[in-house]
């Protein structure tokens, strides 16, 4: 297959690139800088600039764009930076799939978790309605801009959990405190996170491609785990303790709005379709995981 990928330069975009053309597909990154190779092509979404050229021909367009949701502390430029650009980038590509006499069949744009909110322990099947946080609205208005795509397309939105990688992602900052002894739960920990490892992530994206699935996804592990479970699986794994509890206030009073929008909120979320379809998972319990991000 010949596919394009917008946002190809991150964690999940990394590896899954690599998987892609390991396979053997071919695989066309769309890059906001110089190109240095010929698979590169430029874009500019925040100007709407996409030559449409560039998605001729491909089976498929992948995307990943949007600025991280961790990186930076919530100010309300951020949060409005977070919105733009990942309605820009993703309504940039469907506007160049409406130039091309054939679009592509298919278009996997990213959504995430967060769609759910803050949901406690109810479990969470793709048909779950969407929560009330800034997250949600994000995410509700980053499925819609992919829906429209032109009709005939097939649009999947896969509403990912937290990746797990042994380095960078959401451990990136919490697996050298848990290394050194010095990590624990975040908030009282009672709050499930849908986790799935790195490669579980490349390999779900490799099955939606191939497979005839629509609309949203939940692209997490099919054990369900909460903060306290994660972590002693995590720090039993590294034989190290894991004690010092990070009290919700004080994560508030670092992290102001991220705290209670990514790190508090509980989402049980079960990957209905994804299991429904086949799908084979190579870190399908925490303790596989744990194992796999310690060695």
């Amino acid at each position: 297959m010949r596919i394009a990928i917008a946002g190809a330069s991150g964690l999940i975009g990394t590896h899954l690139t690599e998987a892609l053309r390991h396979a053997g597909h071919e695989v066309v990154t769309l890059v906001r800088r110089v190109p240095t190779s010929a698979a590169d092509v430029a874009w500019d979404p925040a100007a709407r600039s996409l030559d449409p050229a560039a998605l001729a021909g491909c089976d498929a367009v992948i995307n990943l764009s949007g600025a991280g949701i961790g990186d930076r502390p919530w100010s309300r430029r951020r949060v409005a930076e977070l919105f733009r650009s990942r309605l820009d980038a993703t309504e940039t590509l469907t506007q160049a799939m409406h130039q091309l006499d054939e679009p592509p069949h298919t278009f996997i744009s990213q959504s995430a978790s967060g769609y759910y909110g803050d949901a406690g322990s109810s479990v969470l099947r793709e048909g779950a309605r969407a929560g009330t946080g800034i997250l949600s609205r994000l995410c509700v208005e980053w499925e819609a801009a992919a829906h429209t795509a032109p009709a005939g397309v097939r649009v999947v939105t896969p509403r990912t959990g937290v990746v797990f990688s042994r380095s960078g992602g959401a451990l990136g900052k919490l697996l050298p405190l848990l290394r050194s002894g010095v990590g624990g739960p975040l908030g009282h920990g009672r709050q499930y996170w849908p986790w799935i490892t790195l490669p579980d992530v490349a390999s779900a994206f490799q099955f939606l491609l191939h497979s005839r699935h629509e609309g949203p996804v939940n692209v997490c592990a099919p054990e369900s785990a909460d903060v306290n479970t994660l972590i002693a699986a995590l720090a039993a794994a590294l034989h190290r303790p894991a004690l010092l509890r990070v009290p919700s206030p004080a994560l508030r009073l670092v992290m102001g709005k991220l705290a209670d929008e990514l790190l508090l909120p509980s989402q049980r979320m079960e990957p209905a379709a994804l299991t429904e379809g086949g799908f084979d998972w190579q870190h399908a319990s925490v303790e596989r995981a744990a194992a796999w991000i310690a060695s």
